[in-house]
């Protein structure tokens, strides 16, 4: 039989279209056989970069403390170029504030091991300063090596040591909660604390009765935007440190959600360590709850150059790396855990809320404080008015000086037993226990 002339347009348009496809498969294997970029290589360099700024940048923010609170001259004392006592070593280390181990040459690891340093001479701080050793603080100095300004960074509060050398000296611990850290104290050495006063619009004496208030592993980084300084009850507003490891797949980070890992960031980076960048929130140009953000204008910041903004990926990537650490053998009872286990995810609900193994939820990870059974104050000062469902992994780890935002609840025990009240869980006190050993596991 003869084609037709439409059986033979077919034929060619099938020919034609069998050719494209052959391009494009051959294509395909031309792209699949030139190497593509190495992702995984692209992502550790992310992380390591993240890493530099958690630990070393200062986004600016030394115009700030020490341009502006000074306080490099009160660390310093008169006898090296500051003003008053100055601040020793072992003050420094009484304080919370952390030495790296790894930025000190070995010669003074060994003097300091033999004891053969006077941890009583500010000098020695200065001197540990300027090895950029003092973990969070960046000193400043001038051509005659005398300290002329200084900055923190993210780990002067998320971060320790393992205190390997002695208390208060060792390897980083990124991430970790800087439970001992009394931040208040530190910061009530500034020789000029207008910026502050001026700020919350509060005279010298109040300032200081508020920051003296916190004590060690505390800070309140809404008393800027609301200036309430104390609870109803007279205790300090001032909430717990929290970790800032364990935070790949959170949703919402901080006791009250206020946002996601990068907007605490950015919102600390601008507002709190008073770097130099962009920070927006309409929330907070609220004057009926946050009077001070409207009054400051800390609600909409944008300053020129904006330090902060191109680092927030990498630093973001390097906080989500940081895995929570596994508790130490021996800490805790393991077939009580065993035990505890079953009655986390059972008899005793907490599963329903700490989802394992994020152990919050995935999702709206929120709670009104009646759901919970605590007072509304801390949530209220959020634009949630609402609880986080706090990750536990690595809970070991900064059970001092307490549990919840505010600490309120000092022990494991005193936890599990609230919840065994507020939710009527009728567990003995053997499961109690058990729940307990279980939740050092984690």
């Amino acid at each position: 039989m003869k084609p037709t002339k439409l059986t033979a347009a077919l034929l060619m348009g099938a020919l034609g279209l069998a050719t494209w496809f052959a391009g494009v498969r051959a294509q395909d294997a031309s792209i699949e056989a030139q190497p593509g970029p190495d992702y995984a290589d692209r992502s550790q360099r992310m992380i390591e970069e993240g890493r530099q700024i958690f630990r070393f940048d200062t986004f600016g923010d030394e115009a700030f403390w020490g341009d502006m609170l000074q306080l490099h001259k009160a660390i310093a004392g008169a006898s090296n170029g500051g003003v008053g006592p100055g601040l020793s070593p072992k003050a420094a280390l009484a304080a919370g504030l952390k030495v790296d181990v790894d930025a000190l040459p070995k010669a003074l690891q060994h003097q300091l091991r033999a004891g053969k340093v006077d941890l009583n001479d500010p000098a020695v701080t200065v001197a540990l300063i300027k090895l950029n050793a003092v973990v969070g603080i960046k000193g400043f100095f001038d051509t005659s090596g005398a300290l002329k300004s200084m900055g923190v960074q993210c780990a002067i509060c998320h971060s320790t040591v393992d205190n390997s050398l002695a208390f208060g000296i060792g390897h980083r611990l990124d991430g970790w909660a800087a439970r001992d850290l009394n931040i208040g104290l530190i910061v009530s050495l500034a020789p000029n604390l207008k910026p502050y006063t001026d700020l919350l619009g509060v005279d010298e004496a109040t300032l200081k009765k508020v920051l003296n208030s916190w004590g060690p592993g505390r800070f309140d980084a809404i008393l800027d935007k609301d200036g309430k300084a104390f609870r109803p009850d007279g205790g300090s507003a001032a909430t717990l440190i929290p970790p800032a490891f364990g935070l790949a797949g959170v949703n919402l980070h901080t006791w009250t959600g206020f946002g996601s890992v990068p907007y605490w960031n950015a919102y600390v980076a601008v507002t709190e360590m008073h770097g130099k960048g962009t920070f927006f929130d309409a929330r907070l140009n609220d004057p009926v709850q946050y009077p001070l953000a409207v009054k400051n204008g800390t609600f909409d910041v944008r300053d020129t150059p904006d330090l902060v903004t191109a680092k927030l990926p990498a630093l973001h990537a390097y906080q989500l790396s940081l895995r929570a650490p596994k508790p130490p053998r021996g800490s805790f009872d393991e077939v009580a855990a065993a035990r505890g286990r079953t009655l986390f995810s059972g008899k005793a609900q907490c599963a329903s809320c700490h989802v394992p193994p994020l152990f919050t939820e995935p999702g709206n990870n929120l709670h009104s404080p009646g759901e919970i059974g605590i007072d509304a104050f801390q949530a209220d000062r959020s634009p949630t008015h609402m609880y986080r469902t706090a990750p536990l992994a690595g809970l070991w780890t900064h059970q001092k000086p307490g549990f919840y935002h505010d600490g309120r609840f000092t022990s494991l025990g005193a936890v599990v037993e609230h919840y065994n009240t507020v939710k009527t869980l009728g567990l003995s006190e053997q499961e109690k226990a058990d729940l307990v050993e279980y939740l050092k596991s984690l």
